[in-house]
């Protein structure tokens, strides 16, 4: 039976690495999914119920658009999230095809646990989207590799945080999640 933080955890691995066998570890065959979109740099469906249907859209088609992708819990579950876990999350990502070549994001994850440890319900809020140009893709990504993963506090992000411009709401999110 997996722990909170291992089903978190294998879920990153399984989201970053486009390893979409890994979900099955993480989350239920109901599995219910429900995204609140706040920006219009991305876009997901509202809603998706079913491992596969989940897996389609968190881990293959995100696998196809994007590479390099870093996600970070701001917060580790502890043993007595066995129910339910929320936590801020930082992602860094780039594009596999020209155009919009790096995204950096940060919201909220409320997870919800059965009894066995696997995710039943997954609301993911993504709050801050910013898309960069290529220019800018070695620093963000020197940036993003350097950091504790999938682990990482607001603050151990904040230190080495990038002086881009276009990322100011970004480092404000995190400032407040601190």
């Amino acid at each position: 039976m997996p722990t909170p933080a291992e089903a978190v955890r294998t879920y990153i691995l399984a989201k970053d690495g486009n390893r979409p066998f890994l979900m099955r570890q993480a989350f239920s065959e109901d599995i219910a999914l429900e995204m609140v979109v706040k920006t219009d740099a991305i876009s997901f469906p509202n809603t998706a119920s079913g491992l596969n249907a989940v897996e389609e859209i968190l881990v293959r088609r995100f696998g196809v658009e994007y590479e390099n992708i870093y996600t970070f819990c701001l917060s580790r579950p502890s043993e007595t999230d066995r129910a339910r876990f929320q936590c801020h999350w930082l992602v860094g990502m780039s594009a596999k095809a020209s155009g919009q070549p790096l995204r950096v994001g940060c919201g909220r994850y409320d997870w919800h646990f059965n009894e066995h440890g696997k995710v039943v319900r997954l609301v993911i809020t993504i709050e801050v989207m910013k898309v960069l140009s290529g220019a800018e893709l070695d620093g963000v990504m020197r940036w993003l590799s350097s950091l504790p993963y999938p682990w990482c506090s607001p603050s151990q992000a904040l230190l080495s945080f990038p002086p881009q411009n276009d990322l100011r709401e970004v480092e404000a999110y995190l400032k407040q999640a601190q």
